[in-house]
């Protein structure tokens, strides 16, 4: 019974002076960073990330977006904007990734159980593979991915935990969420 910490989405599209910025994504980058650091004394055995990684998502894009289903230009493979954001960059340099998965080439994608790894395994069999029945997803944007992750996360009849960057007094720098 494994315990796998899942940080989506930490690109500089959706930080600070990205094309769709997420206020504080900066901010959740250091904290995402930081939480990975210490992921074997948070009791996790494995931690994983998403990526959009958008080459012609179709209709996903838009000049007109709607901010629902339409979107600027984000996360386009192969440029700056969908390389990991700074702040996060050392876990991934520390090999503190057990996985990356790559979501949204060739459609929209907000879910990071919609990704794949380098070799084609999707995320719900990697979990699967690797004994884990838990996993806290955190990341960038609370509303979008990390919410479409988590709730993925219950469907596949994984125990799921979403996470906020605010501060809580009562329970550390990450509040828990449990996923309906």
């Amino acid at each position: 019974m494994g315990r796998a910490l899942i940080v989506v989405d930490v690109q500089n599209d959706f930080c600070e002076g990205g094309s769709v910025p997420v206020a504080g994504g900066a901010l959740v980058a250091v904290k995402s960073r930081d939480l990975v650091g210490r992921a074997a004394e948070a009791g996790y055995q494995y931690v994983v990330a998403t990526r959009d990684h958008h080459i012609d998502p179709g209709d996903h894009f838009s000049d007109t977006p709607n901010f629902k289903t339409s979107w600027p230009v984000h996360c386009v493979a192969g440029t700056q904007g969908s390389d990991f954001h700074p702040d996060f960059l050392p876990a991934v340099h520390a090999g503190a990734l057990d996985a990356v998965f790559y979501k949204g080439a060739y459609e929209a994608a907000y879910s990071g159980f919609e990704g794949a790894d380098e070799g084609g395994t999707g995320l719900t069999a990697w979990l699967r593979e690797h004994g884990v029945t838990t996993v806290d997803v955190v990341g960038i944007a609370t509303d979008h991915c990390v919410k479409a992750t988590a709730l993925d996360a219950r469907t596949v009849n994984l125990r799921s935990w979403r996470h906020r960057a605010e501060p809580a007094s009562d329970q550390g720098p990450w509040r828990k969420t449990p996923s309906p």
